[in-house]
C-alpha cells in the first residue's frame, strides 16, 4: 500500500475545487483537511511532485485545461471539436440566414416567427400567441434566435455566442448549454413579445446576454478560469444595453433599426439568476 505525503499547504481562502476536480478527472487519490488557517492536500507520495507541478501550471484544475488545449491542438477546427453544441447552434442559424436571405424572405420568417403573421400590402397582420400553440406551432417559442436580419447582426451575434457558448460547453459541458441557450430563449422572446407586443423580430442577443449574466456571476461566486470574461467586457454590454433603452438607437437610424430591448432584460435577468444557483452550487461544492 502506497503512502500518502503532503503536497500542498494554502491558505483556506484559496478555491481547490476546480484542482480538485482536475485530480479527479485524472484519478488521482487525494484527501483535503483543515489544520488552523490552512488547507492540506495530501496524494500518494509517488506523485507529489507531479501535483505540485500540475498545480503550478493550472491552478484553476480541468478549466484551465478544457479551454487551452483548443487553442494547442489544431486551432480552429480542434476548438470546433471541442465544443460540438456551439458549433451546431452556429450552424443552424447560419442555415436559417441563408434561408430567409438575412430576413428578406418573409414567407419563410413567418413560420419562424414568435408568432405567425401575414403581409397584405404594407400592413402586417398577426395571429396571437394562444392562436399560433392552439395550432400546435410550440416551435415558435424557441425559433426567432435563429433569425438574424442583416450580416452585421449575424455576425456578431455568432462571435458572442461562440466566445461564450463554448466557455459553458467546456465549464459545464453541452447539455447544459443547451439547457441554458433553450431557457433563455424562451424568457427572452417571451419578454420581447409580452413588452413589445406582436411584431417580428428575431436573433441570438437576448440569448447572448443571458449567458453573459450567467459567466459573470457563476465567476463571481465560484472563480473559475472558464468564466473569467475579458476586462471591460461586461462593462462595456452593460453600457450597450443602456444606450439602447434609451431609444437613441432608432433615432439616429430613423427608425430603420428596432432594438429588441426587452429580450435583452430577460435574458441579462434569467442569465443572474442561473449564474448565482450555479455559482452557490459550485462553491458549496
Amino acid at each position: 500500500m502506497s503512502s500518502v505525503s503532503e503536497a500542498l499547504r494554502l491558505p483556506l481562502s484559496e478555491d481547490l475545487s476546480g484542482f480538485i476536480a482536475l485530480l479527479r478527472r485524472l484519478r488521482v487519490p487525494c484527501r483535503v483537511s483543515e489544520e488552523g488557517d490552512q488547507q492540506v492536500l495530501r496524494v500518494p507520495s509517488e506523485v507529489v511532485e507531479q501535483v505540485r507541478d500540475l498545480y503550478a501550471r493550472y491552478p484553476q484544475g480541468d478549466d484551465s485545461v478544457v479551454v487551452e488545449q483548443p487553442r494547442r491542438r489544431g486551432g480552429f477546427f480542434a476548438a470546433l471539436r471541442a465544443s460540438p453544441l456551439t458549433a451546431a447552434v452556429l450552424l443552424i442559424t447560419l442555415a436559417v440566414a441563408g434561408i430567409t436571405l438575412l430576413g428578406e424572405n418573409f414567407a419563410t420568417i413567418r413560420w419562424l416567427n414568435f408568432v405567425d403573421f401575414r403581409i397584405d400590402g404594407e400592413y402586417a397582420y398577426f395571429a396571437t400567441l394562444e392562436q399560433s400553440l392552439a395550432a400546435g406551432q410550440w416551435w415558435r417559442l424557441i425559433t426567432p434566435i435563429f433569425v438574424h436580419f442583416g450580416i452585421l447582426h449575424l455576425a456578431m451575434n455568432s462571435m458572442w455566442y461562440w466566445e461564450l457558448g463554448r466557455r459553458i460547453e467546456a465549464r459545464q459541458r453541452a447539455p447544459m448549454l443547451l439547457a441554458l441557450t433553450l431557457l433563455f430563449g424562451l424568457i427572452s422572446n417571451f419578454a420581447q413579445y409580452l413588452f413589445g407586443g406582436p411584431g417580428i423580430f428575431g436573433g441570438l442577443s437576448g440569448v447572448l446576454y443571458g449567458l453573459l449574466g450567467h459567466c459573470w456571476l457563476y465567476q463571481k461566486l465560484a472563480p473559475n478560469e472558464a468564466y473569467r470574461l475579458p476586462p471591460g467586457v461586461v462593462v462595456l454590454m452593460l453600457v450597450w444595453l443602456v444606450i439602447c433603452l434609451t431609444g437613441v438607437i432608432e433615432v439616429l437610424s430613423f427608425g430603420a433599426l428596432a432594438i429588441a430591448n426587452a429580450a435583452h432584460v430577460g435574458g441579462l435577468v434569467a442569465g443572474c439568476v442561473t449564474g448565482v444557483i450555479g455559482g452557490t452550487l459550485a462553491r458549496r461544492r
